[in-house]
């Protein structure tokens, strides 16, 4: 597997809200982390955008490619810079939903363009079905450090400072996640309650007070 620069991962995981100058483009990376239910040696990865092919499509071709036994099963998680768009967030539903012997967890460093209401449904889309997505925090960062990372040179930064200044920055993110997911829960109780309105009359309900 081809490692990470420290760089990369500091410059491409970095959750600030706005990047500092000297500025530079934010891409769509994905670490995943393939471990089989027997105990076998994880496999490991790292994907990125490639013309028209999104990364999480990338990934979707790359399981696919490895003719996994159906008959065993998987953990997957990934960790990606950006959170899914809602075309990669169907695909990645539709996939799971074909092949019951994977379980796979999502966490990104970011919420793509999350105030437009499309990729918030994205978003609930996976939260609903058998993919969640979380924010990623200080065990994922860090696993992600660890794991998919050439530390062969020295980084340019202290590695604990950087961790920590991630997990700081992603409560923000993280809240915001929970008030996208918390608006679905307020929707279906609006939904319900206005079925229940518009529900057939009842006999009972149709006469009139008897006092």
């Amino acid at each position: 597997m081809a490692l990470l620069t420290a760089k990369t991962f500091s410059l491409q995981f970095n959750n600030k809200h706005h990047v500092s100058k000297p500025y530079y483009r934010r891409k769509a990376l994905l670490c995943y982390q393939l471990t089989p239910q027997n105990g076998s040696t994880p496999t490991r990865g790292q994907l990125q955008n490639k013309k028209k092919d999104h990364a999480e499509i990338r990934f979707i071709n790359k399981i696919k490619s490895m003719g996994l036994d159906e008959t065993q099963c998987y953990q997957v998680t990934c960790y990606l810079t950006w959170s899914p768009c809602p075309s990669c967030a169907r695909e990645l539903v539709d996939f799971i939903k074909a092949h019951n012997h994977l379980n796979l967890s999502i966490f990104a460093s970011r919420l793509y363009y999350h105030w437009r209401p499309h990729y918030q449904e994205g978003l609930l889309l996976l939260c609903g079905s058998r993919v969640p997505v979380e924010v990623m925090g200080l065990p994922e960062f860090t696993d992600c450090w660890e794991n998919f990372v050439d530390h062969k040179e020295p980084p340019s930064f202290n590695p604990s400072e950087k961790l920590d200044e991630l997990d700081k920055n992603s409560q923000a993110i993280k809240r915001r996640l929970e008030r996208i997911k918390q608006s679905r829960s307020v929707d279906v109780l609006e939904n319900g309650l206005r079925s229940l309105q518009l529900g057939p009359v009842t006999p009972s309900s149709s006469t009139h007070n008897s006092r």
